[in-house]
């Protein structure tokens, strides 16, 4: 990784047990971190629903004076955009409108590197008054399910890879978004897959993402120019699942400060732009043994393991009544059609980019299955907590998943929900998920939703205006 300037000669002088670019083991070595570093504010966050960071700052000194930290549990029942939607469903209020405390993992402290005040950040879980379980919270409905792995003896590994656009500065929404100017002083145009020459059309912008992702100790693997105009992939090295959505939560905050500081925005809209691929967000899966390391998916022989293929199994048959967990907004849905390089099946296949479930070329200690449908407007610890349930829900329900598709998988009907209320209704239907993400996250997500889908309905597209206000 890329060290930003002066990081060494400061890193001399700080002691070896607090060191670390990123987390430390105690409060004792937080206060001595912060210290070292000369920071003056802090800043606590946690994802909400739609993986916005939500939390407070203070002064570095009343963080380590162990105050009590406390956010309104409405926070969690809010849509996109800020509303609080009528009850539905099953989806109530708390009647006493009561607190929710913030829980710092100290093992996610690292600097605000773009902030011109020494700033540090922690992310935090969220736990009741009492300190008892919440269980609707992005953060804990991933460790709901790893604790199921835990149970079986297993340990997920997962890689996420997120798409995003570079747009041009666009202060009225009416207007549709285009691609920036780069170094060149032309807007990038669409076909350029993997084009190094569009990378360095942005070469300041992309040395500043790395530069701000080193200072917090977040590892990038490969960067790539996507299909689209402008748009780009950032790959991140596999590793434990908690610490791979905490990277993909900080990444797209960290590549959005460092497009603004360049005068551009970056988006992780699934679908920006009409007529472009859109912005997924793939994970790669596989479970180890937490004994002895090895890959289940393998038999000792090499050869793929019953639980690799009832992982598949269970992906294909609980995959698209967990979609809206993956493609939770209406535009998640513009990406979710033919022809646009998006898989719109719930077939797999080995390497096959056309089937949602992809099984890549690999050697036995590395077997594993892509999801490609995931988009990268999606909560990371939600995406992951469904991917890795259904997996679950597979290996424990002994699905046995169909035969392999060998040729492309998206030339028959959609085997997918085609909207957002389609997939809420999914959601909701099987019984098996009230275990795997609790029946309480169910019953708040699915009334978010349903608020979020009312609100976009107010709003009258320019295909509405286009063809029925003269025609009908």
């Amino acid at each position: 990784m890329l060290r930003p300037k002066g990081a060494a000669s400061k890193k001399a002088s700080i002691p070896p047990d607090i060191s670390a670019t990123r987390g430390v083991s105690s409060w004792k070595e937080a206060a001595v971190w912060l210290q070292s570093r000369g920071i003056e504010d802090i800043e606590c966050i946690t994802p909400d629903l739609a993986g916005v960071p939500r939390g407070k700052m203070m002064p570095t000194s009343k963080f380590t004076s162990n105050t009590s930290l406390a956010l309104p549990s409405a926070l969690y029942r809010h849509t996109i955009s800020g509303e609080y939607p009528e009850e539905t469903g099953n989806f109530r209020y708390d009647s006493r409108d009561s607190d929710i405390k913030l829980v710092p993992d100290l093992s996610t402290l690292s600097v605000v590197p773009w902030e011109t005040d020494p700033t540090a950040q922690v992310i935090c879980d969220i736990v009741g008054t009492e300190g008892e379980k919440v269980s609707y919270t992005p953060r804990n409905v991933l460790k709901n399910v790893l604790s199921l792995y835990e149970e079986k003896g297993w340990k997920p590994v997962v890689a996420p890879e997120i798409e995003f656009y570079l747009v041009a500065v666009n202060d009225d929404p009416d207007y549709p978004l285009h691609p920036p100017k780069g170094r060149s002083g032309r807007s990038i145009v669409g076909g350029q897959g993997y084009s190094i020459a569009a990378i360095n059309e942005f070469d300041e912008l992309i040395d500043d993402i790395y530069h701000f992702s080193a200072a917090q100790g977040l590892e990038i693997d490969t960067l790539i120019h996507e299909e689209g105009p402008a748009q780009l992939e950032i790959n991140l090295r596999h590793g434990d699942p908690i610490e791979l959505a905490d990277q993909v939560f900080l990444f797209k905050r960290t590549i959005r400060e460092a497009a603004l500081k360049h005068g551009i925005y970056a988006t992780f809209m699934a679908k920006p732009m009409q007529g472009q691929p859109g912005s997924a967000m793939h994970i790669h899966q596989s479970v180890v043994d937490k004994n002895t390391g090895r890959n289940i998916f393998s038999n000792p022989d090499g050869s793929p393991s019953k639980e690799f293929f009832h992982f598949i199994g269970g992906m294909q048959k609980y995959v698209p009544s967990s979609l809206v967990m993956m493609a939770p907004y209406v535009n998640s849905y513009r990406r979710l059609t033919p022809d646009m390089a998006c898989p719109v099946n719930n077939a797999w296949g080995y390497d096959n980019r056309t089937t949602a479930f992809r099984v890549p070329v690999s050697d036995a200690a590395a077997r594993r299955v892509e999801n490609r449908l995931p988009s990268s407007d999606a909560n990371p610890y939600l995406a992951l907590a469904a991917s890795l349930g259904c997996g679950y829900l597979g290996i424990c329900n002994a699905i046995e998943p169909t035969e392999p598709t060998h040729d492309s998988a998206n030339e028959g009907s959609i085997e997918l929900p085609r909207g957002l209320l389609e997939a809420v209704a999914l959601m909701e239907a099987e019984p098996d998920f009230a275990t795997v993400f609790s029946q309480g996250f169910i019953d708040i997500y699915a009334g978010v939703k349903r608020g979020e889908f009312e609100t976009f309905m107010q709003v009258i597209s320019p295909w509405e205006r286009e063809f029925l206000l003269l025609n009908v």
